[in-house]
């Protein structure tokens, strides 16, 4: 089953929050502890799902989607700044009252894991941290974004056509990737000319330049709980920075996902299970 929640984010934006389980019957189950899962810029709350279902065997899975993603508002004049989907966050682990959460963050939605981890250490009791960087990225990077998403061949006229540029023939694609084809697949939705991005580009390249040109690790000294740095081996966090992460964390942990690159969820699901699954364990009363 699937069941949405309305959350309202910062500013009023109104948010839509995933579970992807029956809830349990009153007076059946204990409460279970929560879990927030972030997708990252792109994503959608569903890219989480199989995640979240092996996750509500034991805990409270929620994903969400944020703002200017999945089903989530897009209101051209809202923020798309650091603070905002940090306060979106924060309002989604209060409003449905998942403290003490365990974060988990893929990408940008690690980002803002860690910084409502160091913001509000009341709230969260672990914080799992997959891919995400917390050097400074610069601004060439944001034009090879900005020079990226020109290159989209936009309409796609079928989702086996999305499924084929974002696997094999965008130029970003060393390798065929049937998994970065669906998950791209998953984000666009079908309109009167053929099938689009639920995003608007120009929305994520804005809320990408509020963190690629600052380094965030002074934020992650702040994080008080456990955290867990995990790195596909072909993605773009590298061993000496997810490392160094580790050290720099208060409580930090690490793991590695062979033959995984940037969607390591994605990519090697069992694998990423495994490495995950021994920390949530240890939050278990």
């Amino acid at each position: 089953m699937v069941r949405r929640i309305d959350v309202t984010g910062a500013g009023g934006v109104s948010l839509a929050a995933w579970e992807f389980d029956d809830p349990p019957k009153t007076g059946e189950h204990e409460p279970r502890p929560g879990v927030l899962l972030l997708h990252g810029l792109m994503g959608r709350a569903s890219h989480w799902a199989p995640t979240a279902r092996w996750l509500s065997e034991r805990h409270r899975a929620v994903a969400l989607d944020q703002r200017g993603h999945g089903q989530s508002a897009k209101p051209e004049q809202a923020a798309y700044t650091r603070e905002a989907y940090v306060e979106d966050a924060e309002a989604a682990v209060e409003q449905l009252g998942l403290a003490p959460v365990v974060l988990i963050g893929h990408a940008m939605g690690a980002l803002t894991a860690w910084q409502l981890a160091a913001r509000r250490p009341d709230l969260v009791r672990g914080l799992i941290i997959c891919d995400m960087r917390a050097s400074a990225l610069g601004a060439a990077s944001q034009r090879e974004w900005e020079n990226w998403f020109k290159a989209w061949p936009l309409p796609f006229a079928t989702l086996a056509d999305v499924r084929k540029w974002f696997g094999e023939d965008d130029p970003w694609v060393e390798r065929p990737s049937p998994s970065r084809g669906e998950f791209y697949a998953e984000a666009m939705h079908e309109g009167p000319d053929g099938w689009r991005p639920v995003f608007d580009p120009e929305q994520m390249l804005k809320t990408r330049e509020t963190w690629v040109y600052d380094a965030h690790w002074e934020e992650l000294t702040q994080v008080r709980c456990p955290a867990l740095v995990v790195r596909g081996l072909d993605g773009e966090l590298g061993r000496a920075e997810s490392q160094e992460m580790v050290r720099v964390l208060p409580h930090g942990q690490y793991a590695e996902v062979a033959d995984a690159g940037h969607l390591v969820h994605y990519d090697q699901p069992d694998a990423w299970r495994a490495a995950i699954e021994p920390f949530l364990d240890s939050f278990a009363d």
